[in-house]
Formats: structure tokens, sequence, C-alpha cells
């Protein structure tokens, strides 16, 4: 499995029609089409930092609207505390499902605290453009204070619950991968530090930059986590 992979065949992927089941602990569960969820004319602009665990980074304009926006409309129940995210399995479509490395459906999940906040994004289209298959069509989760692999592409089920989702990395390599996965840069990688990152497209000369807590947006979402030991919750 290559880097480039998901860009060549990723044609191959059929995006629409296209709905996503809400459900579990909402007052208004059901399928509901993309056009529902996230219509043009409620599309924001918004120009986040994207950080990878891999230690690099770059600065993406992504179309979507808040995910808070859809959880109130949906109806969220009181005992509902998480929210669960699930992608697309189609193996016709998809020749990556057939590596062993990784089950699938992809999972991902936040703290309902998390999905609520004014920061997280369900996009739909970056560069003023739709959402490019291989870059999760035709919607995605964008969360800009936390490692990229929290943000799930191209979403089929959203469930309200109120126990802790399946994250994916978080179950292959819990060592590696945290359910939080904030970006951190004082609880390194196993692997490599993540003090510093690599910027995608600021140029062969630029070197590397410091890694930034939170992202850098940590003015905006510190709050959430206060009180928490964050090299164990990570």
């Amino acid at each position: 499995m290559e880097k480039t992979d998901p860009a060549a065949y990723a044609s191959k992927l059929t995006t629409d029609p296209w709905s996503i089941e809400i459900g579990g602990m909402v007052d208004r569960p059901g399928n509901y089409d993309v056009a529902d969820i996230a219509p043009d004319n409620a599309l924001e602009e918004r120009i986040y930092r994207l950080r990878c665990v891999e230690a690099w980074s770059m600065v993406i304009p992504w179309l979507g609207v808040p995910l808070s926006g859809v959880l109130k409309k949906i109806g969220v129940q009181p005992s509902a505390k998480y929210v669960a995210f699930e992608t697309l399995t189609r193996p016709a479509e998809m020749p990556g499902l057939s590596s062993p490395f990784m089950s699938w459906p992809y999972r991902e999940g936040l703290r309902l605290d998390e999905a609520m906040h004014p920061l997280t994004l369900l996009a739909t289209g970056l560069y003023d453009q739709p959402m490019p298959k291989q870059n999760g069509a035709p919607i995605r989760l964008v969360v800009p204070w936390k490692y990229g692999f929290k943000s799930i592409k191209s979403i089929i089920r959203i469930t309200l619950t109120d126990k802790q989702p399946v994250s994916t990395w978080n179950v292959l390599q819990a060592s590696e991968y945290g359910f939080y996965a904030n970006v951190n840069p004082q609880v390194d990688h196993p692997r490599w530090s993540q003090a510093s990152e690599r910027r995608i497209g600021a140029g062969l000369f630029a070197g590397r930059q410091e890694t930034q807590m939170f992202n850098g947006y940590g003015d905006e979402v510190a709050g959430l986590y206060a009180g928490m030991d964050l090299k164990t919750y990570y």
C-alpha cells in the first residue's frame, strides 16, 4: 500500500447518491442525504491547520458546516456522551480493503463536548471545490486540534452513544495512537518526536517548525481538557 494509492484508485468510488445514517441517542434518527446535512447555501469556509501524526502539516481551506448544528437539528438526548463515526465499506470500489493490516470499516469517535465545539466541521469541499474522492468525498470530519487520523473520511454512519466509541488506530496500536489524539509536542510517538513538523508547501529550504499545543488552537479548546493528564489521555 502506497501513499499515492488513494488518488490512483479513488475514481472508482461512487459518491452520488450518498446518505448518512444518524442514530443512537437522538430524537430524530434516520438516513439523511448529504444535501440535507450540508446544503450549499449553508457552507462555510474554514482555513485550518492540519497536523498529521507522522509529523507533517498543511494549511487547508475547507468548506463545510459545523457538526454542532447538525446534531442540534437531530436532537441529542441527555444520556449521550460520545459521537461515533463509521466510514464506507465497499470492496468492489475500494481495493485497499483486502489488506490484512487493518480491519474495516474505519471507525472514529469524539466526546460529545468535542463534537459540539464550534471548530469541529463536517466538510464537503476544500480549496473552494467539492471534496475530491481521495480526500474523503462526499463528506468527512475535520477536527483541527487533533492529529489528522481523527478526521474520518467518507462518513456513512453517525451514532450518539453513552460509551466511548471504537477508534480504529487506537485498537490497532493503543501505545502509539490514543483515543483523544490531541496534538501535543510534549508527548512523542514511540518512533519519532512530535516536537516539530514539516510544513508541506513551505518550500525546500523552509526547514522544520515547532509544533504548537493543540495545533495552535489551545485558546479555543484547552478548557475541554482541564484537569486531565494529557500524557495519559493522549
